[in-house]
């Protein structure tokens, strides 16, 4: 079987359905991971999904992707205009990356438009609610395949 895809969501993620639901929405992070997980099996993808309050651990996920995983979706949150401990790893993990984000990032206060982790992304989906988090697996699984295409050919 395939490597997975590594989904790493960052701070407060876990508060997902109580907080602030006029921004974020009203699903909780479970209710997300089952609509991403029922995606997976459906295109036929592993998937990883995580969430932490802490830099370092996403750091350490994100270097155990690029050991055990084939790809990464990360939605970083506040860490996603504050770390470049985290751009630096997805850098060193040279997996395909897409950064998601729930609400659009670029329709919101000044502080949250720069994004350090935007430079180690193959790509961006925000403002698609949780949606956002199922673009991204089908874009990834795509990605993946272009880069099994490009290696063999």
């Amino acid at each position: 079987m395939p490597k997975p895809i590594y989904l790493l969501n960052g701070p407060n993620l876990n508060l997902l359905g109580t907080r602030e639901p006029e921004v974020y929405g009203h699903l909780t992070l479970e209710a997300i991971e089952n609509d991403c997980q029922q995606l997976a099996a459906e295109l036929n993808v592993s998937l990883v999904f995580r969430q932490s309050n802490s830099e370092g651990e996403l750091i350490d996920w994100i270097q155990e992707a690029s050991n055990q995983g084939s790809g990464l979706i990360i939605n970083a949150a506040a860490l996603t205009h504050t770390s470049i401990g985290l751009l630096d790893a997805i850098l060193a993990s040279k997996l395909p990356c897409i950064e998601v984000h729930l609400s659009n990032i670029y329709r919101r206060e000044e502080f949250r438009h720069p994004s350090y982790i935007s430079k180690g992304a193959t790509g961006v989906i925000c403002g698609f609610g949780s949606k956002s988090y199922l673009l991204a697996i089908k874009a990834l699984k795509d990605q993946i395949g272009e880069d099994q295409k490009n290696e063999v050919g």
